[in-house]
């Protein structure tokens, strides 16, 4: 029988807001984190690398338990690799191996180019940076009318043209409850920051190639096994042809740390 596994929450003031966050485990720390997918969905892959490592994951800035002063702020990568920045100080367990998936991806090369000293390792999972494609100008027009469509009250659809965008297939009635009326208001808020603050933020970043490729070898370009065809597989490997490597396989999709925990925490142990 396996022992749960404790876990501290705690949050963090920074100068506009509060970080909320989490810690599993002893050892080596290793960050798990999203944007805007908040701290839950990386448990399965906490609890099973918190056997060997100090595990911290978090909620973005504006998402969900980490709360800004002031919500009508943008959460910028550069803002976000500060928050990340601070939890590592604050953890003093460091330097971290850092995984990012999404939109935590973009947060986590921001930290390695800005903060290279706090980095063992950084693993960039999938970052949508529509910047290095050769289609950026049809992506952002596309990206701009999914935040028009939401700032205009229909999340629905807006949900719709956002896994259209990302060439990402789900059910009717995961996607309904996904964009939907049935949302919590937690949800429904969440959804308005990212819209509203986040989206654009990440997906229009330009990562600084040469100082990321000085890094050499503590940045890793991440990629789903199954993620063939879908945006984020074009975004991914059009960063590692920028910083001339190939990029690293693990197992499951865009979300392979959730949909396969196991199998996702015995890549990343081989990887380290």
């Amino acid at each position: 029988m396996n022992t749960p596994t404790t876990v501290t929450a705690s949050s963090l003031r920074v100068p506009d807001g509060e970080l909320y966050h989490e810690l599993r485990g002893s050892g080596p720390l290793l960050v798990l984190v999203g944007a805007p997918m908040d701290a839950e969905p990386f448990a399965p892959a906490a609890d099973l690398m918190a056997t060997t490592h100090t595990v911290l994951t978090t909620d973005p800035r504006g998402i969900n338990r980490s709360r800004l002063d002031d919500p009508r702020g943008d959460a910028t990568a550069e803002l976000r690799a500060d928050d990340l920045a601070r939890l590592v100080e604050h953890v003093d367990r460091g330097p971290a191996v850092v995984l990012g998936s999404s939109g935590g991806a973009v947060s986590v090369l921001a930290l390695a180019q800005t903060r290279p000293d706090l980095v063992r390792l950084a693993i960039a999972h999938e970052p949508p940076l529509n910047e290095l494609l050769d289609d950026r100008e049809e992506l952002c027009a596309k990206t701009r009318d999914i935040i028009d469509t939401h700032a205009a009250g229909d999340a629905l659809a807006a949900g719709r043209k956002f896994l259209a965008l990302a060439n990402l297939h789900l059910p009717e009635e995961m996607v309904v409850e996904m964009y939907g009326d049935g949302r919590t208001p937690r949800q429904v808020a969440d959804a308005d920051f990212m819209n509203d603050h986040m989206l654009w933020q990440t997906t229009a970043w330009l990562p600084d190639v040469e100082a990321l490729r000085a890094l050499g070898s503590k940045v890793l370009v991440g990629l789903g096994e199954d993620s063939a065809g879908e945006h984020c597989d074009r975004t991914s490997r059009a960063l590692a042809d920028l910083l001339g490597t190939t990029p690293t396989m693990f197992p499951g999709g865009h979300v392979g740390f959730l949909e396969r925990p196991e199998a996702f925490c015995a890549r990343l142990r081989e990887v380290l």
